[in-house]
């Protein structure tokens, strides 16, 4: 009786990626204990992920963006000020094709903020959100690895490998801390807030992967003198995830998502602004493992048959972090102001080529920059956007793999000279790259009664465009080794139309 040996393997199928674009809306009142609203100056703003669910063709998001609008104060003193806001929003997508045993991966990103005065005490966010949605399914697939029992078995063998998955999991991490101000200020509001998650890094250890990265966080304050303050600081974060079986050989691709933010400024005599982020960290664990998949088999001997399916596997998968350095100049032309008080800092790709062997990628830093002149009440707004290009090599790409981009802001520094703005940020390119393979694979081998209507110890065969040895020997149950000897084939791979080849029944052979 043939006898199948297989080999249990569990694949991260990806099912679909797409691109949405959501819209999210709200009022917020200016709260009693503020001025009314003369003018608004800009807004800006967090958005975070709490929920999601996958759904009978259909994604669900729960979330909410976390605004902060500064403003010109309906006062005597023209002063500004700034008020805070939470828009909840929950969003329905259509995803035909996924169902609730799937997993989602989100990538959440603000494109745009609008803010509409209504009146003095009220105003209406319009929030452009783009969405990069990935789902998959965590399949275990049982590969047919051997054929025992059939003592003339010919099998066709393709050598793959392939990211297996071992692991996946996720845990919560809280970066708690005070930032400290300068003793001479006392804080009268928050008026912005910016957070970048880099620096990302694995460590594997006693069944757990340990991810750690920076949290930099830069914050623009009003005193209470009306004066304009930022304070820039990084806090570390860091998270187990729990791994069974993982080892320093295997690749952890690992995901941040922001839960909940909190930022409110401590006691007056302590000067200092408390930060409490919660981060939801997430961890595909995959194995590098060489599988030979059997994709076709015969015997000359006996009449087998099986039955054939599709398999589709993750191969190829990489990490890769790089630093872009954008340097350019920012005319201020015949702005009369000289000071930058805030900048918010967007990086967009405009365009991506995966080529062999690297990937190209072109791209807009957006920025839109809060200036003031001397009197730090009276401001204005600049936008400009520079252009940024980069190449990375990783090798194994094609025009056919995967490739994911995040890119975020590390680094700045914006120095006035005369009437231009140096700028001089440093973003962080982190990219996850991988091919799918769909492979053919057999399974439900069973041996049938034998029935040789045509006996035969040699035939003459007249090679066919497309042919292969493989598809002859198995016609005719022969095999490539006696049909190569037969005929004193040089090269087994290239056989040209037309050639003719005298075809052994391996009954013969072996005589």
């Amino acid at each position: 009786m043939v006898e199948a040996v297989k080999e249990n393997l569990c694949i991260n199928r990806i099912v679909g990626s797409k691109t949405f674009q959501i819209n999210v809306q709200g009022d917020t009142i200016i709260p009693d204990t503020k001025p009314d609203i003369l003018s608004d100056i800009s807004a800006n703003g967090n958005v975070c992920i709490y929920k999601k669910e996958v759904l009978e063709d259909k994604i669900r998001l729960d979330g909410n963006v976390n605004i902060y609008l500064m403003y010109l104060a309906d006062a005597e003193d023209n002063r500004v000020r700034g008020c805070s806001s939470t828009i909840d929003f929950t969003e329905i997508l259509d995803f035909p094709g996924v169902n609730q045993k799937m997993i989602l991966d989100e990538n959440v990103q603000i494109k745009n903020i609008e803010c509409k005065v209504l009146n003095g005490r009220k105003v209406n966010f319009k929030i452009l959100l783009e969405v990069d949605v990935n789902v998959s399914l965590n399949e275990n697939e049982e590969i047919v690895k051997e054929v025992n029992n059939v003592d003339d078995i010919q099998l066709q063998i393709t050598p793959l490998q392939m990211n297996s998955l071992i692991g996946q999991n996720s845990s919560k991490a809280y970066a708690k801390e005070s930032l400290v101000i300068e003793n001479t200020d006392t804080i009268a509001e928050i008026l912005n807030t910016d957070f970048n998650i880099t620096n990302k890094d694995t460590k594997v250890s006693y069944n757990k992967v340990l991810a750690k990265a920076d949290i930099n966080i830069r914050i623009l304050y009003l005193t209470d003198e009306g004066r304009l303050k930022k304070v820039d600081e990084t806090i570390p974060v860091m998270g187990f995830i729990d791994t069974p079986g993982v080892s320093e050989d295997n690749l952890c691709d690992v995901k941040y998502k922001l839960k909940n933010i909190i930022v409110k400024p401590n006691s007056k005599e302590e000067h200092s602004i408390y930060v409490e982020i919660e981060l939801e960290i997430f961890c595909n664990v995959y194995e590098n493992k060489d599988v030979n998949i059997i994709q076709d088999m015969y015997s000359p001997s006996k009449n087998l048959s099986f039955e054939e399916t599709k398999v589709s596997t993750l191969i190829n998968m990489k990490n890769s972090s790089n630093t872009i350095n954008v340097r350019d100049r920012v005319q201020l032309e015949d702005i009369d102001y000289s000071k930058v008080c805030n900048v918010t800092i967007t990086p967009t790709i405009t365009e991506k080529n995966v080529l062999n062997d690297r990937v190209r990628i072109n791209g807009e830093l957006e920025l839109n920059f809060v200036l003031s002149n001397n009197d730090e009440n009276d401001l204005t707004t600049l936008s400009r956007s520079i252009p940024f290009d980069f190449t990375e090599e990783i090798e194994g790409l094609n025009p056919e793999s995967r490739v994911n981009l995040e890119i975020v802001p590390k680094t700045q520094e914006f120095l006035v000279d005369n009437m231009d703005i140096e700028v001089r940020v440093d973003l962080e390119v982190n990219i996850n790259s991988y091919n799918l393979e769909t492979v053919s694979v057999i399974d439900n081998i069973q041996e049938l009664e034998n029935s040789d209507e045509n006996p035969y110890s040699m035939i003459i065969y007249f090679v066919k465009p497309g042919d292969t040895l493989w598809r002859i020997a198995k016609k005719y149950k022969s095999t490539i080794k006696d049909i190569v000897r037969v005929n004193n084939i040089e090269n087994p791979d290239s056989l040209e139309a037309g050639m003719q080849l005298f075809i052994p029944k391996c009954s013969v052979c072996r005589t």
